[in-house]
């Protein structure tokens, strides 16, 4: 099946464009913002010319359902289109499903990142270091062991390319003492949280990244959250230590890329129909699996 609003979006030019991301578009309302999720992907930080139809509404009502069921301090204020504003009312076949209304905020500089789990980068850091961006672990982990308690891992946030880890220390000097201890609590908390409620329902969470923001003077949990974009979600029945686990999120995507001689710079590849087709169902079963729904353009 092919949505239309996988195609190229209608320009909305009622109201100024406040960034254009790899895979979201932000839209300025005076107090508020407009974010509205596109069909498209990146991979190794290069937006692949072939979109995933659905993707940006399937990751934006998965936000709305954890900003609703975390029921933390958050900028979500509506994803309902009578809330639009009246100029936008036009642009209701697109938008609906994949845009959020949200508060400004005044963003932290960090990706705040949750790990669960010995994976990735993390892995691949253990591996040279034994330590993941700076924590020491002990000898002899595995591939993808769980790891208890989770560690916070935070980014310098870079708007073009990859964030940059960084040590605790830097972090500090990035936002303050005080608000790095914030930003580290809420961090594993909400992580805490969501992993135990995921694993209820068949998902582990292996690790995530959240971002955070100040109004009227509180931290508040921003951007999207807790969708296999910003999250690695594998099946749990599935699950076993010392290999690569099968996972929900665009993971599928990466493997594919890997097999390819591409040296991982702009222009990418086209993806094949299988592939696509794979990595819409991928995220259509983790919507089904946490949020209890079928999801419904």
């Amino acid at each position: 099946m092919n949505h239309p609003a996988s195609a190229t979006p209608p320009p909305i030019t009622e109201v100024p464009l406040f960034s254009r991301g790899k895979v979201r578009d932000v839209y300025d309302l005076g107090d508020t913002l407009l974010m509205v999720a596109t069909d498209r992907l990146s991979a190794f930080d290069v937006v692949l010319p072939t979109p995933i139809p659905d993707k940006g509404a399937i990751l934006t009502q998965l936000s709305v359902f954890w900003f609703q069921y975390l029921n933390v301090p958050s900028h979500f204020i509506s994803a309902d289109l009578k809330d639009l504003p009246a100029k936008l009312q036009k642009h209701s076949d697109y938008l609906r499903g994949r845009f959020m209304l949200v508060k400004k905020a005044k963003r932290f500089d960090v990706e705040c990142v949750a790990r669960g789990y010995l994976v990735g980068s993390g892995w691949k850091d253990y591996l040279a270091t034994g330590k993941v961006c700076g924590h020491a672990l002990r000898p002899g982990l595995k591939q993808c062991c769980k790891l208890d308690p989770p560690l916070f891992t935070p980014a310098a946030k870079n708007d073009v390319g990859h964030d940059e880890n960084v040590d605790f220390a830097a972090m500090e000097k990035i936002t303050s003492v005080d608000d790095a201890a914030r930003l580290r609590k809420l961090t594993l908390d909400i992580y805490a949280r969501a992993r135990a409620y995921a694993l209820t329902k068949g998902v582990i969470i292996a690790d995530t990244k959240f971002e955070f923001g100040v109004v009227d003077g509180k931290t508040i949990l921003i951007d999207e959250v807790l969708t296999p974009d910003s999250s690695r979600f594998w099946p749990a029945a599935g699950y076993a230590e010392g290999r690569d686990q099968d996972s929900f999120d665009k993971q599928y995507v990466r493997n594919y890329l890997n097999t390819l001689d591409w040296d991982k710079t702009y222009p990418g590849p086209e993806l094949p129909a299988e592939v696509v087709a794979k990595t819409r169902q991928k995220y259509l079963e983790a919507f089904a699996l946490l949020t209890g729904k079928e999801f419904r353009e």
